[in-house]
């Protein structure tokens, strides 16, 4: 018997017991009253001494705990009352053995009043006092009728308080079953509160995150502008404002006009770039494949060298990041082809192998020693100013790009390998004095099916 014993009211078991409480033990002492009367009718004092013990015995019950419901939640005025009806109970039984008849109503009112462990010594003494009622009539003066004696009331007192254990054990599993219950309620509470709350904070940094991107966009949007459109037309207002100023001069309104034109046709060309680093126009309309032979069609068309785009292995989708870094790579060797190669073909291969996604542009042309140092070669004749800025959007890589081509590349040569780079890829260029030039761009497949 051993365990804390349950936190519970002592009035815990009032609605189980409720009609044993307060219904039958008047009952049962109605009862024993006829009993009594009938066996002692002609008793005299002994029968008012019996009535009288009856008496007190109903109005404690009465007065105690019938009447003030309130006292049962008092384990004190309980355990008072508990231990006046013990007393009475055993002043009977003493007095007529047929009062053991009234042992069960000790009973009730052990189990609903008292608090473990003293529940476990009033029904040890009831169960005493309902064994002697049982034994009034066994002769103690041999040693059977001890023995029977002690037999009956071991049994009455080990069946009870067995009883009494047993219920109290019930009792205690249930109350932590209870308090496993409600930690378990409360957990689970307190769970969805965590998890409301890292939804929360979730959707919070999503909208933190699209806001940073979106002001990082904004920033660098600003930085291009400023940069180039900006300053170009800064420089376009002036020269406008100079020739304006130059009226009488035309050499020199001459000069300035041309300059105006110059700048207006660069910050045309510098939109168009901007507008293509956001997202090139022929991947908006086709796949990579498309995109890169209507990029060399129209360099092959602009510079006149044979440019031509194969595609192995079967096409899939890819994420935009790398379409555009493979268009652009491809941009930045066709613009290195048409500056320094003087090549008489161009090869374009794009390759979907099993774990990775190639691109090579091959070319014919006098090729170079990449690690001698190089001097930038001399400008070339371009087109005329209106077709280089109709090719700008088609050909072109990035502002900048193909500028020099010093030992270790020049700036679109250092963004191109930073892009691949950056998709967790990598850039090889091949070449030798008069064996062409072959640029090589992989991406691996994880890359590609983590943004597909």
């Amino acid at each position: 018997m051993s365990g804390a014993a349950p936190p519970v009211r002592p009035g815990r078991q009032d609605q189980r017991l409720e009609p044993l409480m307060t219904v039958a033990p008047y009952v049962i002492l109605a009862a024993l009253v006829v009993v009594t009367l009938v066996v002692k009718r002609g008793a005299g004092g002994s029968l008012l001494i019996d009535l009288g013990l009856c008496a007190t015995a109903a109005l404690w019950m009465l007065w105690m705990f019938t009447w003030h419901p309130a006292w049962r939640e008092r384990v004190a005025v309980m355990a008072v009352f508990f231990a006046g009806l013990v007393v009475l109970i055993g002043v009977l039984v003493l007095r007529d053995p047929w009062f053991g008849l009234f042992t069960p109503a000790g009973y009730f009112y052990a189990f609903g009043v008292l608090v473990w462990p003293w529940r476990l010594a009033g029904v040890s003494v009831v169960a005493f006092e309902s064994g002697m009622a049982q034994v009034a009539g066994i002769p103690k003066h041999n040693a059977f009728g001890v023995a029977l004696t002690v037999v009956v009331l071991a049994v009455n007192v080990v069946c009870m308080c067995g009883m009494a254990w047993w219920e109290w054990d019930v009792d205690r599993k249930n109350v932590e079953r209870v308090a496993a219950l409600e930690q378990a309620r409360e957990a689970n509470r307190r769970l969805q509160a965590t998890l409301a709350e890292n939804a929360g904070l979730h959707r919070q940094l999503v909208v933190q995150a699209r806001e940073a991107g979106v002001l990082d966009e904004r920033q660098r949007m600003a930085r291009e502008i400023h940069d180039t459109l900006a300053q170009g037309l800064i420089g376009i207002v002036t020269q406008l404002q100079a020739a304006e100023s130059a009226g009488d001069v035309p050499e020199r309104w001459r000069a300035h006009f041309a300059a105006a034109t110059r700048l207006a046709r660069e910050s045309l060309a510098e939109a168009r770039r901007s507008v293509d680093a956001l997202r090139p126009e022929p991947l908006e309309t086709a796949g990579l494949g498309e995109a890169l032979a209507g990029v060399a069609d129209r360099w092959s068309a602009l510079h006149g060298v044979t440019a031509q785009v194969t595609t192995v292995g079967t096409a899939r989708p890819l994420a935009s990041e790398t379409e555009l870094a493979l268009l652009r790579a491809a941009q930045e060797a066709l613009a290195n082809v048409a500056r320094h190669a003087r090549a008489g073909t161009v090869t374009l291969t794009l390759g979907y192998l099993g774990s990775e996604v190639t691109l090579e542009v091959r070319d014919d042309g006098c090729g170079f020693d990449p690690s001698a140092p190089r001097v930038p070669a001399p400008a070339t004749v371009g087109p005329e100013p209106e077709a280089e800025a109709e090719a700008g959007s088609g050909t072109e890589a990035e502002p900048g790009s193909g500028s020099d081509t010093e030992a270790g590349g020049g700036f679109g040569l250092k963004a191109m390998r930073e892009r691949i780079e950056g998709l967790s890829g990598t850039l090889r260029v091949e070449s030798a004095p008069g064996s062409g030039t072959t640029v090589s761009a992989c991406v691996p497949q994880e890359t590609v099916e983590a943004g597909a």
